[in-house]
């Protein structure tokens, strides 16, 4: 019986796959000629040809097409117990741009973002593993800066003995990083019914030199915030003696005058914290408001709280988290007047759906006035045009969740092959054709002649996403895919394959 043989390049390396002549089943091939045997008949190829080790990446549907959107890709860190776990960087359109697997030790990506290092563009996220008490995430991890390139360029790490926590990681214009640690303390717990040998998760502020790894600056929640502050309930009973996260600090961030602000979810306060002193200017919200918050400006397990260039400040309003407080969680923008201690509703984002998100979740303002919110543990994403109408909104698989989503631009320029998946069909060569992290193809190119060297026959096609698929008449002997520019320039050429070993 004649076989086809299908050769898969992705990742550096080539995977053969022999379908029978009735394309019933698939059979592994080794590259030494043996075969190992042969898969049942309902196996199916794999999503992507040209990149098999990617097939398990969730899908992204796009419920509200794009209109009228600011430029830019989306950001997501999706986690499931299905899914490959790691940054994913996805089109308007969902298709997958970029991926990177999270390698061991770690267990899990988080926080995946475009942001500047040293005047340059530069991608960062999180990697460890999360724990915690009651179901609040608290990591043990380290951040990754990777470049245009996705070479990576350093890992930012806690100093001392602790770990850094995913929940934020900012990089100032100084070339310095904020981020939480996560640190569990000795504390007397009698005060709130608990045992005086409990343990108290303090929310620690790191600021460390990027190049250097020196620790410039750190603040301790506990310093500054008492337990009568947090609306988070204590461990009892077999759990007493587990950490309490009276505090679950969400994010970090500088105010316009160099400061400090942050965001408490188990406190349900914002605060501004002198970058010097540490002492805290001002607290919105909870129970020790500084400020007299108007009723539709108050937040609940808030996350992600953030300064606008208009001066008001934006805070992700879960609304739910221990208890619900609001029936929808929203973007909320509010303005802040220090002089009158007032803070005065101004804006706020919903989602069509009514989505109610207890955990996680992101909002940030886009270079062109718009809005961007992740939703966190529901795994929604939405663009909104600066009047609240949404111009974008989709979401990765219903079992995923994403802690944040980002939209930014970016322009990636990977240093590998483009990888090629090949199929005989109808007298016919099936090329498909991909390039993991790439943003400039507009077009793709497949080769093919009767020698590496000889790849005179051609064709084109636009891109269409991730993996474009390419048909060349006939059956050469070997193939090979060049990706194009908007101007006809070669980015970047594949190795060529074999299409009959």
């Amino acid at each position: 019986m004649t076989s086809r043989r299908n050769v898969l390049l992705g990742a550096g390396g080539a995977v053969v796959l022999t379908a029978a002549g009735g394309g019933a089943g698939y059979a592994i091939a080794n590259t030494d000629g043996s075969n190992p045997g042969t898969t049942p008949p309902q196996a199916v190829p794999p999503k992507y040809r040209s990149r098999p080790d990617l097939s398990a990446l969730p899908d992204v549907t796009i419920t509200t097409p794009a209109t009228g959107t600011t430029p830019g890709c989306v950001f997501l860190s999706p986690a499931s117990g299905t899914s490959l776990w790691g940054p994913l960087m996805v089109d308007e359109k969902g298709s997958p741009v970029w991926f990177r697997k999270v390698p061991d030790p770690a267990t899990v990506a988080i926080d995946f973002k475009a942001q500047q290092y040293l005047n340059k563009p530069v991608l960062t996220w999180w990697e460890g593993t999360i724990g915690g008490t009651g179901g609040q995430g608290v990591g043990q991890g380290e951040f990754v800066i990777a470049d245009s390139a996705y070479r990576e360029i350093t890992r930012v790490r806690a100093s001392g003995s602790e770990q850094a926590d995913q929940h934020d990681f900012v990089i100032t214009p100084e070339g310095t990083a904020l981020f939480w640690v996560y640190n569990p303390i000795p504390y007397d717990l009698t005060s709130l019914g608990g045992p005086a040998d409990g343990v108290l998760h303090d929310g620690v502020i790191q600021e460390i030199d990027i190049r250097t790894g020196k620790r410039l600056f750190e603040w301790h929640a506990s310093e500054h915030v008492g337990l009568d502050e947090s609306y988070a309930p204590l461990p009892t009973g077999d759990s007493a003696h587990l950490p309490y996260d009276y505090f679950h600090a969400n994010s970090v961030g500088l105010d316009t005058d160099g400061n400090i602000i942050i965001s408490s979810r188990h406190t349900w306060t914002a605060y501004k914290i002198n970058r010097t002193s540490g002492d805290v200017i001002w607290r919105i919200g909870g129970k020790k408001s500084d400020f007299a918050v108007d009723e539709r400006a108050a937040f609940a397990w808030q996350h992600d709280f953030r300064r606008r260039r208009d001066g008001t400040y934006s805070v992700f309003d879960n609304g739910a988290g221990v208890t619900t407080v609001h029936e929808q969680s929203r973007g909320l923008v509010f303005k802040v007047d220090e002089r009158a201690k007032t803070v005065i509703f101004a804006q706020e984002f919903l989602h069509p759906q009514k989505l109610l998100a207890p955990t996680q979740g992101s909002f940030r303002e886009l270079p062109d006035g718009g809005s961007f919110i992740g939703w966190g543990q529901m795994p929604w994403f939405t663009e909104y045009a600066p009047d609240g109408t949404v111009r974008l909104d989709g979401h990765i698989p219903l079992n995923n969740q994403s802690y944040r989503a980002y939209k930014a631009a970016w322009t990636g320029t990977p240093l590998d092959q483009p990888a090629l998946g090949v199929r005989t069909e109808a007298g016919s060569v099936i090329i498909t054709a991909s390039w993991n992290g790439a943003t400039t193809v507009t077009t793709w190119r497949a080769r093919g002649g009767t020698q590496p060297g000889a790849l005179n026959q051609s064709v084109e096609a636009p891109r269409t996403g991730f993996e474009t698929e390419l048909t060349l008449p006939g059956t050469p002997e070997y193939v090979a895919v060049d990706a194009l520019d908007p101007t006809g320039k070669v980015l970047g050429t594949s190795s060529a394959v074999p299409v009959r070993v």
